[in-house]
C-alpha cells in the first residue's frame, strides 16, 4: 500500500540527513545560539532581504501558531480566521486553551478575505466584547488552495485599517512559492507582520522557522519560547534543516517537485471527469470519489477521508518530497482504468 495520506509519512530528504550526519560529532552551544541556527538565520533574512527580522526555530506547526499568537495578544484580544483555518479545525483548542477566542466566518475557497475581517471588526465595537487584534492565513491553505500576492497585499492593507496584526503559517509554504502569482518570501515578508517558514511538512526531519517582522512583537520572545516549552536544548537539529533547505533551492524544488506529482494526478482525476472539491494547484488535491472508485484506489493506495458525499466520499490525496514518479504513474493508471 502506498500512502497519499500526508506529506511527512516518510524521514526526511537525503541531503538533510547527510548534513546532519556530517555535524553529528561537532560539539556546539545550545537552544538555538550554535553557529548552525546562525548560518540559517543569516539566509532566511538574505532570501526575505531583511536584516531587521528576528528568527526563532520551533518543532512544529500547532506549537508555533499557539505561541505566535498568545504572544501577540492580551488576554482580552482574539485572533480572526477563516472556518477551515489550521487553527480553528486542527490543533485541539491550542489557541484557545491559551486563553484567546478565535473568530471565524465560512471561508472562500479555503481563505480569509477582506470582507470577513471588515464584518467581524465591525461586529466587535466595545469592551463587553473581546476585541480583535490578529488575522490568521495560511499558504497553502487547509484546502490547498493559495493566496496570490494581490490577495496578501489586500489583507495587508485592511489589517492596517484596524490595527490588527497579520500572521501567516507557513506549514505546506513552499508549495505555493513555486506558483508565478503567489508572493515570494521577499513579499511576504513586506506585507505581514510575523509568518512560519514550515519544514515538517516540506522535507526537514522536523521543524519551523518562525519569522517576526513587526518590531513590537520582536522583546522577549525567547523567554516566552521557553516558558512553554518550546526551546529546543539540541537547538543545532532546526540550524542544521533550515540551513540545508534555503543554503541553495532546495526548499523551492521540493515545492517544485510535489506540485508536479499532485498535477499528474489532478489532471487525471478531471479528465475522468471526476469533480475536484476546490481548485487547488499545490501538492494537496480534495476530490469527491464515487464509493467503487474509492473501493478500487484502497486496493493499492492509502486517501485520508474527509467526509461522506452523497454516493461516496471527499478525500484528499497529498504528495510530498518523496513521492516517486512511478507511484503517481501507477495511481495515475488506476484512476485511467476506473
Amino acid at each position: 500500500m502506498y500512502s497519499f495520506l500526508n506529506d511527512y509519512s516518510e524521514g526526511a530528504h537525503p541531503q538533510i540527513l547527510e548534513a546532519l550526519n556530517q555535524t553529528n560529532l561537532i560539539q556546539t552551544v545550545g537552544y538555538g545560539k550554535d553557529e548552525y541556527c546562525h548560518l540559517a538565520q543569516k539566509v532566511i533574512k538574505e532570501r526575505i532581504h531583511n536584516e531587521q527580522a528576528d528568527v526563532h526555530f520551533l518543532v512544529g506547526g500547532t506549537q508555533t501558531n499557539m505561541l505566535m499568537i498568545s504572544y501577540a495578544l492580551k488576554h482580552y484580544q482574539a485572533v480572526i480566521a477563516c472556518d477551515e483555518g489550521h487553527i480553528q479545525v486542527h490543533e485541539t483548542g491550542a489557541v484557545e486553551g491559551a486563553g484567546h477566542k478565535i473568530l471565524t466566518r465560512p471561508h472562500v475557497h479555503g481563505k480569509v478575505t477582506c470582507q470577513m475581517i471588515e464584518d467581524i471588526c465591525q461586529q466587535h465595537t466595545d469592551e463587553h466584547m473581546v476585541q480583535p487584534r490578529m488575522v490568521y492565513i495560511s499558504q497553502t491553505t487547509e484546502l490547498g488552495t493559495y493566496y496570490t500576492r494581490d490577495e496578501l497585499k489586500a489583507l495587508y492593507e485592511v489589517t492596517r485599517k484596524y490595527d490588527l496584526y497579520l500572521f501567516l503559517d507557513g506549514a505546506r509554504l513552499g508549495s505555493a512559492l513555486v506558483l508565478p502569482d503567489a508572493p515570494t518570501l521577499q513579499e511576504i515578508a513586506q506585507y505581514v507582520d510575523a509568518f512560519y517558514i514550515g519544514g515538517t511538512k516540506m522535507g526537514a526531519l522536523f521543524g519551523e522557522a518562525l519569522v517576526i517582522i513587526h518590531d513590537d512583537l520582536k522583546p522577549q520572545f525567547r523567554y516566552h519560547m521557553k516558558n512553554k516549552g518550546a526551546m529546543l536544548a539540541k537547538g543545532r537539529l532546526l540550524g542544521i534543516q533550515f540551513y540545508e533547505l534555503f543554503k541553495d533551492h532546495l526548499y523551492e524544488e521540493i515545492g517544485l517537485h510535489e506540485n508536479r506529482m499532485a498535477d499528474m494526478i489532478r489532471q487525471a482525476l478531471m479528465k475522468k471527469g471526476i469533480p475536484l472539491y476546490e481548485p487547488s494547484a499545490t501538492n494537496q488535491i480534495f476530490v469527491d470519489l464515487p464509493q467503487n472508485a474509492l473501493e478500487a484506489i484502497e486496493k493499492e493506495f492509502m486517501v485520508t477521508h474527509m467526509g461522506a458525499i452523497p454516493g461516496g466520499e471527499r478525500v484528499r490525496i497529498v504528495t510530498s518530497w518523496a513521492t516517486s514518479q512511478e507511484a503517481v504513474l501507477s495511481f495515475v493508471s488506476l484512476i485511467e482504468n476506473l
